[in-house]
């Protein structure tokens, strides 16, 4: 009896701790998610001090598909994060600088940018053979999964503009097609009076003007971006890595939709695809997890960082929610076409699988794959398109 009353108030201790320690993390979210849609907000009012000539340029630059895969995706390998790449081209987007046709090529290069995470994760088991082979396998099924989407949806973009089509008639939809029932963000309204002072500090308190002014509202957006969205990643990262008992136990135990919805979940709460998937990798490793169980885990936090852009997109316009809206589709058009149908389901899996068995025999091909694909071609090819 002595031990049950004194072990029952501990317990209440540590429970009474753990909600005090949540709720502070939840306003310190809220906060850093405040932080971040003021970035978004003055980045879209950089581009228009820059003037003319910078839209024509980024124009030219985006003019070539290829060219803007490559680039969504070389920024997000550099970045380290699709969120911050997406939430800068929806400001874009927004602002009238950067057109629907050149940004949606960015917007899947940054889908595959953000699976480098991954594979980098998995080079930590190279001394052990047996786990490498199933760790590498577990990081690049994510990559295969977006190539594969990319191949199949680049060109019908190309030739049909299904996604721009589509995100455009929704976005009109949601955000509101006439004066009469256009939709008042009360977000917007919040952000609105902090992102105009920013732009009052700079342009009338430092005395900037033009080009000048537009660099340095932009160097000050982006640094409010990144160091919202890494610090929320930081917040929630501590909550998911103390509770990986339990995101194995719900992995193991749901059908793959379930588990498509439960890695979209675990995405939006922690601001981060390349965290849930990050977390697959030493539980492939460690024999936990097979490659056909990780897939519908990952394109559910494909699905899921979708919603770092579709908040960005509170903060602007109707272009902003549709190049918000064209990369939510994006990952369900990739989910409906790699996923839903059992044979074509395989097809990520036994790529993922191929590359793995030739990299525990030569561990050289997994290296140069990494750098080849993620570093050494986009580079390339932005240098010469």
């Amino acid at each position: 009896m002595f031990k049950d009353t004194t072990y029952i108030p501990k317990i209440e201790n540590i429970n009474k701790q753990q909600l005090i320690d949540t709720i502070i993390r939840v306003f310190v979210v809220i906060g850093l998610l405040y932080l971040f849609l003021v970035g978004v907000k003055v980045l879209g009012g950089s581009f228009k001090l820059m003037g003319g000539g910078f839209a024509k340029g980024l124009l030219n630059a985006t003019a070539n598909p290829i060219l803007g895969l490559f680039s969504g995706m070389f920024a997000t390998v550099l970045i380290q994060s699709s969120s911050v790449t997406t939430s800068i081209i929806v400001g874009l987007v927004a602002s009238g600088t950067l057109p629907m046709g050149g940004a949606i090529p960015m917007v899947m290069g940054a889908n595959l940018g953000t699976s480098v995470t991954n594979s980098l994760v998995s080079l930590g088991y190279l001394k052990n053979q047996r786990q490498f082979k199933d760790a590498f396998a577990a990081a690049t099924i994510h990559d295969f999964f977006n190539i594969l989407t990319v191949a199949v949806m680049l060109p019908l973009e190309l030739a049909t503009g299904f996604l721009a089509k589509t995100a455009t008639y929704f976005a009109g939809v949601l955000y509101g097609t006439s004066e009469a029932v256009k939709f008042s963000s009360p977000v917007k309204a919040a952000i609105k009076p902090v992102a105009n002072g920013t732009k009052v500090l700079i342009t009338d308190i430092m005395g900037l003007s033009g080009t000048v002014a537009g660099v340095v509202m932009m160097l000050t957006a982006a640094t409010m971006i990144i160091m919202a969205l890494s610090l929320i990643v930081k917040t929630m990262k501590k909550v998911v890595e103390s509770n990986k008992g339990e995101i194995i136990e719900n992995l193991l135990a749901k059908n793959g939709y379930v588990a498509i919805f439960f890695g979209a979940i675990l995405t939006i709460s922690v601001q981060s695809s390349s965290i849930t998937t990050s977390l697959l990798v030493p539980m492939a490793g460690a024999g936990l997890l097979t490659t056909s169980s990780i897939l519908p885990v990952t394109i559910g936090a494909n699905i899921g960082t979708t919603a770092t852009a579709l908040l960005a997109s509170l903060t602007g316009n109707v272009a902003g929610l549709a190049i918000a809206l064209v990369h939510f589709f994006f990952n369900v058009a990739g989910m409906v076409i790699w996923f839903v149908h059992p044979t074509l389901r395989k097809v990520p899996v036994k790529l993922c699988n191929l590359l793995a068995e030739k990299t525990m025999k030569n561990r050289s091909y997994g290296i140069a794959y990494i750098f080849i694909v993620f570093f050494g071609l986009p580079f390339i090819l932005t240098l010469i398109l």
